[in-house]
C-alpha cells in the first residue's frame, strides 16, 4: 500500500526504486494501479495517463520489458472496466427490484436517463472516455448501472484499452531517452495530467452555466 501512495505522489522516483528492487513487483503494482483506477469508483485520483507514460519512459532504461509491460497494463485496463461494469450492473438490477418509494420515484428516473444516454452515445463514450481522467473511472460503472448491453461494452472496452495503453506507454518508451524529456520530465508529467483534465472541467463549467441559464 505504501508503494501505491509513493507512486501517486512521486511517480517516476517511486517506480525507479521499485524496479531496481524487484521487477516482478513493479509489474504487479502497475497492474494494480491501472486496474483500481477504472475497477472501482473510489480511485479516480490514481494516475492513469501519467503513469502509463512514466512506465514507458522508465522501461526504456531499466529491466522492465515493453513487450511485457503493454499487454499487462492492457489486461489491467480491460479487467478494471469489466469489474466496474459488473458492480454497476449488480446495483442497477437491485435498484430496479427495490420497492422503496424514493428509489422508484427519484433514482430510477436518473437511471433511465443514463440508459438513454448509453444507448445513444455508449460506444464512443467508452472509447473516448478512456483518455479522460475521472470520467473513465465512472463510465463503466454507469454503463452497468443503466443496463447497457454487455457484449457492446466488452467490445468497445477492448478497443478503448488497445488505443489508450499503447499510446501513452509507447510514447514514453520511444521518447524517454531524449535528453530534453529527461530534463523536463516533471513538467511533461504534470502537463499530461492538466491537458487530459481540461475537457472534464470544461464540461463541468459548461453544465453549471447551462443550469444557471435555465433557472
Amino acid at each position: 500500500m505504501n508503494e501505491l501512495f509513493e507512486i501517486v505522489l512521486h511517480t517516476d522516483d517511486a517506480l525507479m526504486r521499485i524496479v531496481a528492487n524487484n521487477v516482478t513487483e513493479a509489474y504487479v503494482i502497475l497492474f494494480v494501479i491501472i486496474f483500481l483506477e477504472t475497477g472501482t469508483v473510489f480511485f479516480p485520483f490514481l494516475p492513469g495517463d501519467g503513469l502509463l507514460f512514466s512506465a514507458g519512459v522508465i522501461t526504456a532504461s531499466t529491466a522492465l520489458n515493453i513487450v511485457w509491460l503493454v499487454p499487462i497494463l492492457f489486461l489491467a485496463a480491460v479487467l478494471g472496466n469489466l469489474s466496474n461494469y459488473f458492480v454497476g450492473s449488480f446495483f442497477g438490477k437491485n435498484l430496479e427490484k427495490s420497492q422503496n418509494r424514493f428509489v422508484q420515484k427519484y433514482l430510477m428516473r436518473y437511471i433511465i436517463q443514463t440508459r438513454h444516454f448509453y444507448n445513444k452515445h455508449g460506444a464512443k463514450s467508452i472509447v473516448i472516455g478512456r483518455f479522460f481522467p475521472v470520467i473513465r473511472t465512472y463510465i463503466p460503472f454507469f454503463a452497468g448501472l443503466s443496463g447497457f448491453k454487455y457484449h457492446i461494452f466488452f467490445v468497445y472496452t477492448i478497443i478503448g484499452s488497445a488505443l489508450w495503453v499503447p499510446f501513452f506507454s509507447l510514447t514514453g518508451y520511444f521518447i524517454g531517452e531524449n535528453v530534453w524529456v529527461k530534463e523536463n520530465y516533471l513538467v511533461i508529467f504534470l502537463g499530461l495530467i492538466i491537458v487530459t483534465l481540461i475537457p472534464f472541467f470544461y464540461s463541468m463549467i459548461k453544465l453549471a452555466f447551462t443550469k444557471k441559464t435555465k433557472i
